[in-house]
């Protein structure tokens, strides 16, 4: 199963007032599970940043003067969502503006039927409960230092976390489901790709130390010296 979490900012509130996307943010799941993907870009809001915006995102007219409008990435946009889920908290206020500026490109728009909202499972599952991405990470305690400012990447894959979380953890089936041959757009079989950097290892030096000694005990051709 593929899903893919998702993060838009914004200029402001309302694509209908002249407010536009100025940055995406995708991380691709399969199965529940990070493959490394991810598609971000900015995007030139044709409009001057807002101070109050310019303060939460960070982004400001010369930074995105530069950027592809949105017209120039609508297409690939679709190309990589497909028909995934979309994980997005707060789905309506993302959805809307996506549709927005599809609708603008006369390009297909995004059923809310394809979008599964974090923020509803949040409040469903917490009754009465902040429910907001940085309260989330607090009950999960998951490290959101780096969220100094809203950035759709970031975001995504703190949101990744969270979702994984609130749906009871990386392997919510306990791994007795059945693997999804998914296809992709030109009919191949879909397969997780490798990381495209090693995860760092979590062993401190001293608990190296204490499992060498203890594998120097167990004779001449213990089990972790074997090739």
């Amino acid at each position: 199963m593929r899903e893919i979490v998702l993060d838009t900012e914004t200029t402001g509130f309302d694509p209908e007032q002249g407010d536009r996307i100025v940055e995406i943010g995708c991380v691709e799941l399969y199965n529940h599970m990070p493959t490394g993907e991810t598609y971000h870009v900015y995007i030139n809001p044709e409009r001057p940043m807002p101070e109050e915006a310019f303060k939460v995102h960070g982004l400001g007219d010369d930074f995105l003067r530069d950027k592809p409008k949105f017209a120039e990435v609508g297409q690939s946009f679709l190309d990589f969502v497909r028909d995934a889920k979309l994980v997005i908290h707060n789905a309506s206020f993302d959805m809307k503006f996506l549709n927005a500026e599809l609708r603008w490109m006369n390009l297909p728009q995004l059923p809310m039927s394809q979008a599964l909202d974090t923020l509803e499972i949040a409040r469903k599952r917490f009754p009465g409960a902040p429910a907001s991405l940085d309260a989330l990470c607090r009950r999960f305690a998951i490290d959101n230092s780096s969220r100094t400012l809203h950035g759709a990447l970031l975001d995504s894959e703190i949101l990744a976390e969270v979702y994984l979380e609130l749906i009871g953890g990386r392997q919510p089936d306990f791994g007795l489901a059945t693997v999804d041959h998914s296809t992709g757009a030109n009919g191949e079989v879909w397969r997780p790709r490798p990381r495209p950097n090693p995860l760092p290892s979590r062993i401190s030096e001293k608990e190296a130390a204490a499992h060498a000694e203890f594998v120097a005990k167990l004779g001449d051709n213990p089990l972790w010296n074997r090739k």
